[in-house]
């Protein structure tokens, strides 16, 4: 979502945004922090693994040639076929069942709308591409994003795509009871920065469960035992966003789409996961196995 100075409207979260409460389930944490029973976990291993699904499903259609407004239209199918839920249709007048980010798009790109810098959506060969999924099953909702290219993409794109990746997994790698919510946000952080890349601060993982965006905000930078301790029965998104450039972000006239300052290439991974007694469950992953390759 935004700065507080820009309309609350879009699926990620700005960084120093509130966040919804959900009131149902469990208890909360001095910090806000919904704390989820075991029953809990098979809800959301339902929602992550549709939207994991759809995911592994759109990406033999990301093709040179293609429109994004093509791939939206065969996602909402999908969600639709399935008997779930889009999270993001109607979401603050967002009327779309997917965000696809373009190269320089970081977060929010708009299916259907011009690819920043050309004249239609169509995708061309070595773009890379984010597609962000959320369904709502049963009232729980699974939230995922993930990087595709269309065609051969450069090796710069590739390597900033699998710096990306190995960021969330090093993040998803620091989650376990005990740790602090700094300490996701160092790993990620520290593996961007070894690497020459940047981590954008202007957007943030969330918690969620009942609802598609609660506390805490998960910062993707920060500093080794700070923040808010990490206890089991927590919910919440990891999900990166690295840039090849600078960190700093513009939003564009719409009003969702984000871009980096310096038309530098973008990349992001994002799943949804919770803390266990060892560690931490991901909901999100590929049933091809396709979430990277």
């Amino acid at each position: 979502m935004r700065h507080w100075q820009i309309p609350a409207i879009a699926p990620i979260l700005r960084a120093n945004q509130r966040c919804e409460l959900d009131d149902l389930r469990g208890r909360v944490t001095k910090d806000g922090i919904r704390i989820y029973e075991d029953a809990d976990f098979a809800g959301m291993r339902v929602a992550g693994q549709i939207a994991a699904q759809i995911l592994d499903d759109v990406g033999p259609m990301v093709v040179a040639g293609v429109t994004t407004a093509a791939l939206d239209d065969f996602i909402r199918n999908e969600v639709a076929r399935v008997g779930v839920v889009s999270a993001t249709i109607g979401y603050r007048g967002y009327q779309h069942a997917s965000c696809i980010s373009v190269n320089h798009v970081v977060c929010h790109g708009i299916p259907g709308s011009k690819v920043p810098g050309r004249s239609s959506d169509m995708i061309q060969e070595g773009d890379i591409l984010n597609i962000d999924v959320t369904v709502i099953v049963d009232g729980w909702f699974g939230d995922s994003s993930r990087m595709y290219t269309a065609g051969n993409a450069k090796p710069f794109a590739q390597r900033l795509i699998k710096v990306t990746h190995e960021c969330l997994m090093r993040g998803i790698a620091a989650v376990k009871p005990g740790n602090t919510f700094g300490d996701i946000g160092f790993a990620i952080q520290s593996f961007a920065e070894e690497n020459r890349c940047s981590v954008v601060r202007d957007f943030c993982g969330h918690g969620l469960g009942r609802v598609f965006h609660a506390p805490p905000n998960v910062l993707h930078y920060g500093r080794a035992g700070t923040g808010p301790v990490l206890e089991e029965g927590m919910f919440f998104t990891i999900e990166p966003m690295i840039n090849l450039g600078r960190p700093e972000t513009k939003v564009l006239a719409d009003e969702w789409t984000a871009i980096t300052r310096d038309k530098s290439l973008s990349a992001q991974f994002e799943h949804s996961i919770g803390v266990t007694a060892t560690g931490c469950e991901i909901f999100t992953t590929s049933p091809k196995g396709l979430f990277f390759s």
